[in-house]
């Protein structure tokens, strides 16, 4: 699904990169490019928040048969990565991030429907009229919340709001902080969903909130 998910995700830059007037070729390229840090900082990042997992095997980490993947582990490391990418290939960073939201929120629903297919990030045990007959990771049937559905259904608001509003924005970059700030906040929630909450903020609620205040400070101080 990852793989379905980066192809889909190129077929979705493209299109955008056309549609905003800036040189596709330029986009795939940079785009391919930036796979690579994405994947290996979404590997590592899932990595380090399960440690004790991985501290007396790590060999495991390069196991091509094991998954996992943290998806701000990815943004954190692309990001930086990308300016000497989009430098040598002469694209404005906003612009390109602008046209870049639309692969990663296709892939990221793809992404989600791997992880329900494979029980990874499932939600809670609940008895509620939201539980549906659901696997975790181990394997274990529950009646658990629809985390994943949850994460795609945002997923796909996203996207569908980034068609709409795209138009609108006022500067290069605005739409990718927009949806940046919008995913960020909803996560900040979602994460109460998971099987894998402890009871206390974790880590990825952190780096949401974190990105919350980051990108709407952006917007406000560049809105003219």
């Amino acid at each position: 699904m990852v793989y379905l998910g980066l192809v889909a995700g190129v077929v979705a830059g493209n299109v955008a990169a056309h549609a905003a007037g800036l040189n596709a070729f330029r986009v795939y390229i940079a785009t391919l490019i930036l796979f690579v840090p994405s994947l290996i900082g979404a590997k590592l990042f899932f990595v380090v928040c399960h440690w004790r997992h991985y501290r007396q095997g790590q060999r495991r980490i390069f196991n091509p048969q094991e998954g996992g993947a943290a998806q701000y582990g990815g943004l954190l490391l692309v990001l930086p990565s990308s300016i000497p990418v989009l430098a040598a290939l002469h694209l404005r960073a906003g612009s390109y991030w602008d046209v870049g939201i639309f692969t990663i929120l296709v892939l990221m629903i793809f992404g989600r429907i791997g992880c329900l297919l494979n029980g990874c990030c499932g939600g809670r045990p609940s008895g509620s009229w939201l539980g549906l007959h659901l696997p975790n990771d181990f394997g274990v049937w529950d009646r658990r919340i629809p985390t994943q559905f949850l994460e795609i259904g945002l997923a796909l608001f996203l996207l569908f709001g980034a068609l709409t509003a795209r138009r609108l924005m006022l500067f290069p970059g605005a739409l990718f902080l927009l949806v940046t700030a919008c995913y960020a906040f909803g996560r900040i929630f979602l994460e109460f969903t998971r099987e894998s909450y402890a009871g206390r903020f974790s880590i990825h609620q952190s780096i949401s909130v974190a990105l919350v205040i980051v990108s709407v400070a952006a917007l406000i101080v560049r809105w003219p």
